[in-house]
């Protein structure tokens, strides 16, 4: 849909940019992005989408709001505790930017939600399977995938332009073989902020996939809260890869 009037004014200082301007507010316009999580990492994701712009943005979520989860999703409020998830960011959304669509599953994850629906997926979870599932679909269907991950003073964040980029995925840099327990909010305890600038990351990579400015495939960048310090990874690829190596095959 083409931008109106009031779109000019909500979106002035995006136009201001000769990198951005009116073709790629446009793009963000007609982008369609699935945000999966809405923890400490999908809040600030799925708040600065609606912000830019971007035009469809679904939620898949099937928990609800615990008053432990308001220390650091930035979302919700103390009355919303017992609702689900998706239906107080859905909400939220909409009072935010009423000019974008908020479709919501309340449910875990699953391919069929990607099908032919969105253009890029981003991973705010906790669950390295449901990670998985994630990144073979996106791998299949040539989408986009951006994925991050916060605990106690750290986070990380990857993305995989897999419609330009297929030499490398999430399963490449994971140990299948590991025993150790996964770490998580849960588990260990989090600084919220640190989940706010990885979610910010998050989106603004997501920002650059849509207008074309984003080459870092499969790279990785840490942050390091207590220290303030950032760290980029390279990572290659793994011949043996159960999805886009050679045992895919």
């Amino acid at each position: 849909m083409p931008l109106n009037d009031d779109d000019f004014m909500r979106y002035s200082r995006h136009l201001l940019m000769d990198d951005i301007g009116e073709v790629g507010q446009q793009r963000l316009s007609d982008a369609r992005v699935l945000i999966v999580g809405l923890g400490g990492l999908g809040c600030p994701v799925a708040l600065y989408l609606a912000a830019a712009g971007v035009g469809q943005i679904g939620l898949c979520d099937p928990d609800h709001v615990d008053i432990t989860n308001l220390q650091r999703q930035v979302l919700y409020r103390t009355d919303d505790c017992g609702r689900l998830k998706v239906d107080c960011a859905k909400q939220a959304l909409e009072a935010l930017n009423p000019g974008i669509v908020v479709s919501v599953f309340p449910r875990e994850i699953g391919s069929e939600i990607l099908a032919d629906r969105y253009d890029l997926v981003v991973d705010c979870t906790d669950n390295l399977e449901a990670r998985q599932i994630m990144n073979r679909a996106c791998y299949s269907q040539e989408i986009p995938f951006v994925s991050a991950a916060a605990v106690v003073w750290e986070g990380q964040l990857v993305a995989f332009d897999f419609g330009h980029f297929r030499s490398l995925c999430f399963d490449c840099i994971i140990d299948h073989n590991s025993a150790e327990p996964m770490m998580n909010c849960a588990n260990s305890g989090v600084v919220g902020p640190v989940l706010g600038i990885m979610g910010s990351m998050q989106a603004t990579t997501v920002i650059r996939l849509l207008l074309g400015y984003f080459e870092q495939h499969g790279e990785m960048t840490r942050y390091d809260g207590k220290r303030g310090q950032w760290l980029s990874i390279h990572c290659n690829r793994n011949l043996d890869c159960p999805t886009c190596g050679s045992a895919s095959d």
